[in-house]
């Protein structure tokens, strides 16, 4: 598809309200959380198809690439977002502390995000110390982590997995994009120097 062909399918034709398009950008630029394909279909009567919604927001990507905002897709589906170089400066207008973790709720985070599904004794083993119930809390309300089942053993103690809210938070689409773990050594913990 060539430049004008783009330009073309974004301007609204004589006698049409709206451009496709320009539908799907204004729903994206107004939507506090990303919108899959399922929802964006719904803006179109009849809905259109998944590979021409993709079409279009692939062309919208691309005309937002000199600008300040990117459209990018996470896990829960599309948004647009400030690119990174400017997200810095941003946060000056609003000096909010984001919430800070402890070291348990962020192990905790990373066991299950890792090694899902795990129960509550599968953390403490790998952790070697109990978890506290408000360490779980605290990433539930996050809305981080969820209970995804149950283990068939005595018990049957809650599975717990990550959401999709985590993903989005963390700029990814899926698991496989959180970055290889790397092996623990104690002797990496004391380096000689000379």
């Amino acid at each position: 598809m060539t430049q004008e062909d783009t330009e073309t399918r974004c301007e609204p034709s004589p006698g049409r309200e709206t451009d496709p398009q320009r539908l799907l950008e204004a729903a994206l630029l107004s939507s506090p959380e990303p919108l899959s394909l399922a929802q964006l279909r719904r803006l179109f009567e009849p809905p259109k198809e998944a590979h021409i919604l993709q079409e279009w927001l692939n062309l919208l990507q691309q005309q937002w690439q000199p600008r300040v905002l990117e459209l990018v897709q996470v896990a829960g589906g599309w948004r647009f977002q400030t690119r990174p170089q400017y997200q810095e400066a941003l946060q000056r207008l609003n000096p909010e502390k984001p919430p800070r973790y402890s070291r348990a709720v962020m192990e905790t985070l990373a066991i299950i995000a890792y090694r899902q599904p795990v129960t509550r004794g599968d953390i403490e083993e790998i952790r070697g110390v109990a978890v506290a119930t408000p360490v779980l809390r605290a990433l539930e309300l996050r809305g981080w982590i969820e209970v995804v089942g149950q283990r068939d053993s005595p018990g049957r103690p809650a599975l717990y997995g990550t959401t999709t809210t985590l993903l989005d938070d963390l700029n990814v689409r899926s698991l496989r994009d959180l970055p290889p773990l790397v092996p623990f050594s104690h002797d990496s913990e004391h380096t000689e120097t000379t």
